[in-house]
């Protein structure tokens, strides 16, 4: 109980001045008491920044513990993107406190939500926010420049680095950073200012709402950018994507890769519901199980060699997992240059050449080493060499399926990293197993 008590000072007196981030660290290494007795002694204005700083299985077990008007007012501190995703995951928790919150809201902030939540996850628009800096073209330099000290003074804008630049029908025309509006001449219009400079140095990169995300990640990632203006079909400023925003995404994109690969589902391992992470999990373990058995069929045919030349068996996985670990060097290789855009097209059958060649190299060298140690081991030189010419064999094909398969996926329109790695194990088993047994039956027998 002394341990409940300590925390709770420490918490009053401490707490307000921690960033969210800290706060959502301690959170997470408090058992079940502590985390109860933690929650009430959060700042109103800070509690939504820590729930979207926790993992989504803490959703609920902290908007059940504050009021909800506690919780509206929290909300109002956030930009309008992460406003909609606290929303949108607050419908999912609990429909009835997600109806009064909103309805607790200013109709400026309902507005944006409602606006927002309209565009696919995969759109732009989803991931942009309202909040932004822009001006007439016509407006006076010290116009501006006072208008945009009033509103950070009242806390109404953050985190801003550029101005944009609209026409009378909210066009967007130009943008400018905040470090060159400090150099204008204050005492004329921003367009006479951006007309006496070049006019190219003030043209922004665009980002359209309905664009996929993945190619405004790779604009950032190209022009390294720091935000990027969302207009609509007919060019209005409608929001801004910051830099923040697209660390996010890259993480989350590089996360649910991860787990493709492995051939589990990222939606379902963030939740703690273990039926539906469990069966996730299951399908790909049933697809393994087939590719298993396919593979021991191919062993099967061989029985009769296998009953002959008891060596085969104990050398036999050897093959096959050279030739899969050779793979998945390979496939994550390529995987991931597919995710940073590095591979075009046209680099295909370059990257297929070049996994080929690193693939059979290394076979070589281990053909070698393993044949030399299948002689002194077994005492039998041919059987030295069929495994190193199986060897051979079958890190030729990792390679080459290795590089092709994510390859061929990326052309057919599906994610390269799902699926791939269940081919690839397929393709390392049955070809070890085949050019292993089948050269032993020819050459041992």
């Amino acid at each position: 109980m002394n341990h409940l008590i300590d925390l709770d000072n420490y918490l009053a007196q401490d707490i307000a001045e921690m960033h969210p981030s800290e706060i959502a660290k301690l959170l997470k290494e408090l058992n079940d008491e502590d985390f109860e007795v933690c929650i009430p002694k959060i700042p109103n204005e800070l509690i939504a920044y820590v729930i979207l700083e926790m993992p989504d299985r803490y959703f609920g077990d902290i908007v059940d513990r504050i009021e909800t008007q506690d919780l509206s007012a929290s909300l109002k501190e956030l930009e309008s993107d992460d406003q909609t995703d606290f929303m949108q995951e607050l419908e999912e928790h609990n429909e009835d406190m997600a109806q009064e919150v909103f309805a607790s809201l200013d109709k400026d902030d309902q507005q944006d939500i409602l606006e927002l939540k309209q565009y696919d996850e995969n759109e732009a628009g989803a991931y942009m926010q309202k909040e932004l800096f822009s001006t007439k073209e016509d407006e006076n330099t010290d116009a501006v420049i006072k208008r945009f000290a009033r509103l950070r003074k009242s806390n109404e804008l953050e985190n801003i680095q550029y101005l944009f630049v609209t026409d009378d029908h909210n066009s967007l025309t130009f943008g400018v950073s905040l470090e060159d509006l400090l150099i204008f001449d204050f005492k004329i219009s921003v367009i006479e200012n951006i007309r006496q400079s070049s006019s190219d140095e003030f043209t922004p990169i665009v980002g359209y709402d309905r664009q996929s995300i993945d190619e405004i990640v790779n604009l950032f990632k190209e022009y390294d950018l720091s935000v990027m203006p969302i207009v609509d079909e007919k060019n209005f400023l409608v929001g801004r994507i910051t830099s923040d925003d697209i660390y996010d995404i890259i993480n989350e994109q590089a996360t649910e890769q991860m787990y493709n690969m492995a051939g589990v589902d990222d939606d379902a391992e963030e939740e703690d519901d273990i039926i539906q992470a469990g069966r996730k999990r299951a399908i790909w373990l049933g697809l393994n199980l087939l590719t298993a058995i396919a593979a021991s069929i191919v062993i099967g045919m061989f029985s009769s060699t296998l009953q002959s030349i008891v060596a085969l068996a104990i050398l036999m996985p050897i093959v096959a997992s050279m030739g899969g670990n050779a793979g998945t060097q390979s496939l994550t290789v390529v995987v991931r240059q597919l995710a940073l855009g590095d591979i075009a097209s046209k680099d295909a059958l370059r990257t297929i050449k070049k996994e080929v060649i690193l693939s059979i190299g290394n076979g070589l060298l281990f053909a070698l080493v393993m044949g030399v140690i299948a002689y002194l081991w077994f005492s039998q030189a041919m059987l030295g060499v069929v495994i190193a010419l199986s060897m051979v064999i079958n890190l030729f094909a990792a390679g080459l399926f290795g590089a092709g398969v994510p390859l061929l996926l990326k052309k057919l329109n599906i994610d390269p990293a799902i699926g791939s790695t269940v081919i690839l194990t397929t393709v390392t088993d049955i070809v070890g197993f085949l050019s292993f047994l089948g050269l032993a039956t020819i050459i041992l027998l």
